[in-house]
């Protein structure tokens, strides 16, 4: 571009043109040297069985993939670990926001790993924003101890809008940890207390996280994530809050008593402690043993995660058959249709579904 300082008014000013804006990357980068290398499906299951936590990480990321490509080799994956889990004992861990849900997984699997041998792996959940669907995953910087340990392994996970924060591939997930020997599974969920089915199906104790000061005892009364939970432990029961925490422990134990005894035969208890200063970790997980060994004794251990596999056949039916539906080339090109009549008036909504679903079958048939 011609400066016009260079004309001939102005005599003895000169501009130079200047250097060429340089590339960001650097010229003699090998791109070919940092590209990350893709395993086979044999080759995954031999490092995850191996316990190799790259190798893990990047099956977790093939199995939470949503590129349809994707989905047989992950699928190859799980089936070939299947075998190789079950071994493990996986804990739910919910709770509203601000419990103290990661800051007490934190002081809960150090408290396990320093207890007893073996591994952890923690499934931190992450709710996705409704608007730009993406997710902060920075529930690892709250857990400063257990990262620094090399037999824990944390992976947070978008839930991806799945119902009740719970990530749609959380389960293959436990099934690819248990396969890499880890023995102690925690389900950390977004505890927004109306769905966590989810996670109660996946898991053998689901423990709740409550704050003092959250309200009566009818609160507590209500139904949802109270009648789901194995135990309820109440954070932050320090310094000069232990009153209150007593106090909203005695109402929580007041209000299961309204409720009728699980299916399990077990009583849930209401313990108190402090995430944040370490206090009550060992009751709390005193509480949890005491659990696994009744259930296990009387049979319900087992019973439970039959009724889960069940579960899980019926949840990956209804997935299969909602994608089959939304990818049909024929109702991708006949549903922005049935919208615009939908928003026209021209049709219901109730009609408008009848129509896809009739399009839809009448294919299958044809």
């Amino acid at each position: 571009m011609e400066h016009p300082e260079n004309s001939e008014e102005y005599k003895g000013l000169q501009v130079n043109a200047g250097v060429k804006s340089q590339s960001i990357v650097n010229p003699y980068l090998k791109r070919g040297h940092f590209r990350r290398r893709e395993y086979s499906a044999a080759e995954m299951v031999e490092g995850i069985i191996k316990g190799d936590i790259t190798i893990l990480s990047q099956a977790v990321t093939l199995v939470e993939s949503v590129n349809p490509d994707h989905y047989a080799k992950a699928q190859e994956v799980i089936d070939k670990c299947l075998p190789y889990s079950g071994n493990s004992v996986r804990i739910g861990i919910s709770g509203v926001p601000g419990a103290g849900k990661s800051t007490s997984i934190d002081e809960f699997g150090i408290h396990v790993l320093e207890r007893t041998s073996g591994k952890l792996a923690v499934l931190a959940i992450d709710p996705s924003s409704e608007r730009s669907k993406g997710s902060i995953l920075g529930d690892k910087t709250r857990m400063e101890k257990l990262s620094l340990r090399k037999e824990a392994f944390i992976r947070p996970s978008p839930t991806a809008g799945s119902l009740g924060g719970v990530a749609r591939k959380t389960r293959e997930t436990i099934i690819l940890c248990e396969a890499a020997g880890f023995d102690k599974i925690f389900v950390e969920t977004v505890g927004v207390g109306q769905s966590e089915t989810a996670c109660h199906s996946m898991v053998d104790f689901f423990l709740l996280i409550q704050l003092a000061g959250t309200g009566d005892e009818l609160q507590g009364i209500k139904r949802g994530i109270m009648e789901i939970a194995d135990g309820i432990v109440i954070n932050k029961c320090d310094g000069e809050n232990v009153d209150r925490c007593q106090m909203a422990a005695t109402n929580f134990r007041n209000a299961l008593h309204f409720f009728p005894m699980p299916e399990s035969g077990w009583q849930p208890k209401v313990l108190c402690y402090s995430g944040f200063y370490g206090y009550g970790i060992k009751e709390v997980w005193d509480m949890i043993y005491q659990y696994l060994d009744f259930v296990k004794q009387n049979g319900y251990f087992q019973y439970r995660r039959n009724e889960q596999s069940k579960y899980w056949m019926y949840e990956s039916i209804n997935e299969h058959l909602r994608n089959s539906f939304y990818n049909n080339p024929l109702i991708v090109e006949n549903i922005t249709k049935a919208e615009q009549s939908v928003l026209g008036g021209e049709k219901t909504s109730f009609k408008a579904a009848s129509d896809l679903l009739d399009m839809y079958f009448r294919q299958l048939k044809g």
